[in-house]
């Protein structure tokens, strides 16, 4: 099964719902506001998105009202600490897959590709 993660009254984490829902793709919501992911969840996403700044959503209304202290982390466990914190700083939605597979981001196009075994299988 597919797990979606993001925010509940996020516009774009509701129109990969709909995506995975009309397209008859098995999931779960999370929203990660209300369920704090664990640190080496964090860590592990990071890591497939090609590190902290890839993961984190610079353009962000929390992101720029963030001090400047806060925006250069140093370590792994600053990224962290900060995530726990922010969690709506995370780019949306996280998408994992049972294979463990990561990624970030909606398209219809991109989900077309990422979910093309799943949709041939159904025959759509």
């Amino acid at each position: 099964m597919t797990t979606l993660f993001g925010l509940s009254n996020c516009d774009t984490c509701k129109k990969a719902r709909n995506w995975l829902q009309r397209f008859g793709v098995e999931h779960a919501f999370v929203d990660y506001r209300d369920n704090r992911q664990p640190a080496a969840t964090l860590a592990d996403w990071a890591k497939q998105a090609g590190g902290w700044d890839a993961l984190i959503n610079k353009s962000s209304t929390t992101w720029r009202q963030l001090p400047p202290t806060r925006k250069t982390p140093g370590s792994d466990a600053e990224w962290q600490l900060l995530l726990k914190e922010y969690p709506q700083l995370i780019r949306r939605p996280v998408v994992v897959t049972d294979d463990g597979v990561v990624t970030q981001g909606f398209s219809d196009n991109g989900f077309k590709a990422r979910f093309a075994r799943a949709l041939s299988e159904q025959g759509k």
